[in-house]
């Protein structure tokens, strides 16, 4: 087992004894998700820290995404739960990358990878997926990758 998923089970455990509800939903849910991922395929796997971080970017993402659709449909309660447990869950994430540190990342990577046009996009996808390291979402990167190779 690692060790992001045994402080995620320590860190349930304290916020069930603190009765923090939000914390220890956004920690049930996370920990779902990990087992989730550990038993998907044909054998059960244990989890590298790596992948555990993965699979939270991936949960961290999908609470981003409910937060802005309930905000646009005019339901600011259910938007602010989604905010409660996105920031739960950003407490186990590397920090992001500013719009500047990742433009300079990726552009540098985008130019080590040696792809100049976009018929190369998954090369230069590839390079700066390495350098940014889960720092940033893919999103980002892609649009970055995608105004380098532009222009």
């Amino acid at each position: 087992m690692s060790t992001l998923k045994q402080q995620l089970q320590s860190d349930l455990t304290s916020a069930m004894r603190a009765r923090d509800q939000v914390r220890a939903g956004s920690l049930r849910m996370a920990l779902t998700a990990v087992t989730t991922e550990e038993v998907a395929g044909k054998e059960h796997r244990d989890l590298t820290d790596d992948d555990v971080i993965k699979v939270l970017a991936k949960e961290a993402k999908k609470r981003r995404e409910a937060s802005e659709a309930y905000a646009g449909a005019n339901r600011p309660e259910l938007a602010a739960r989604e905010d409660a447990e996105l920031a739960v869950l950003e407490t186990y994430l590397p920090k992001q990358l500013s719009g500047d540190e990742l433009s300079r990342i990726v552009t540098d990577a985008v130019t080590a990878s040696g792809a100049t046009g976009m018929a190369q996009m998954g090369l230069a996808m590839k390079a700066a997926n390495a350098a940014v390291a889960g720092r940033a979402e893919g999103g980002r990167v892609a649009a970055i990758v995608k105004r380098a190779l532009a222009g």
